[in-house]
């Protein structure tokens, strides 16, 4: 018999291991980053051994990049279809609003963490962008870049008065404000002295919508502004 290969064989018996150990991945990902995380540690969140995390991923990096696919491809693939949707709506002001909601809709969809969003996702997003580290930052270039380009160019065609770097900028604003949405709802029923329920998905759906919506609306940045503003730094 070939070495390892009874040890290999016995890890493709058990077919919830894999699962197990994606979830335990992106737990402790979500928890603690990608950084302070090491393959033993899945390991034994999961019950597994870390050969069984290398013979499933091959690596950690393989194991991050296999999260963001469960949870991405359903999710893409639904803000598409609504965007191909949004973008036949005659209306602008009707059209913005409904690729904003587009965007949105998805990250709220499903209460699971299994796919398609959930807030343990949401959360590894987070931790994931603030870590900076540089397989994660490859993996969300891509992961979103394409969609994040779609979503971008629909909004300046509705508003072609608005520059592109603007909606870049405005689109990134939403980003964060979807993550801080889905991550600590909490907050919002605490400031609203319990008048608003924060884990409401259609108010925060709708809230968000028309935030948003506003704040693509709003005039464009002067050009001229940071320049400005830069040389009254230098001379002072």
């Amino acid at each position: 018999m070939v070495p390892g290969a009874a040890s290999k064989e016995a890890v493709a018996r058990k077919p919830n291991l894999r699962e197990a150990i994606l979830c335990a991945a992106e737990e402790l990902f979500s928890t603690n980053g990608f950084n302070a995380v090491s393959v033993r540690d899945i390991a034994q969140a999961a019950g597994a051994n870390p050969g069984s995390v290398t013979y499933h991923f091959k690596t950690k990096d393989g194991l991050l990049l296999e999260i963001y696919r469960r949870h991405c491809v359903p999710m893409n693939l639904r803000r598409s279809e609504l965007l191909a949707a949004a973008k036949r709506i005659r209306d602008p002001q009707d059209r913005l609003e409904a690729i904003v909601r587009a965007y949105v809709l998805p990250a709220f969809s499903s209460g699971s963490d299994l796919a398609g969003g959930g807030a343990r996702f949401t959360r590894l997003r987070a931790v994931m962008s603030a870590e900076g580290n540089e397989v994660a930052r490859r993996i969300i270039a891509q992961t979103f870049d394409d969609t994040s380009h779609a979503f971008i160019d629909a909004i300046q065609e509705t508003l072609p008065h608005i520059p592109r770097n603007d909606i870049v900028w405005r689109s990134h604003f939403l980003l964060g404000a979807l993550y801080y949405s889905l991550v600590t709802p909490e907050r919002v029923s605490r400031l609203s002295r319990g008048d608003a329920d924060g884990a409401d998905a259609g108010d925060a759906i709708e809230q968000l919508v028309r935030a948003t919506v506003a704040a693509l609306q709003a005039p464009p940045l002067d050009p001229a502004a940071p320049l400005q503003r830069r040389a009254a730094r230098t001379k002072a």
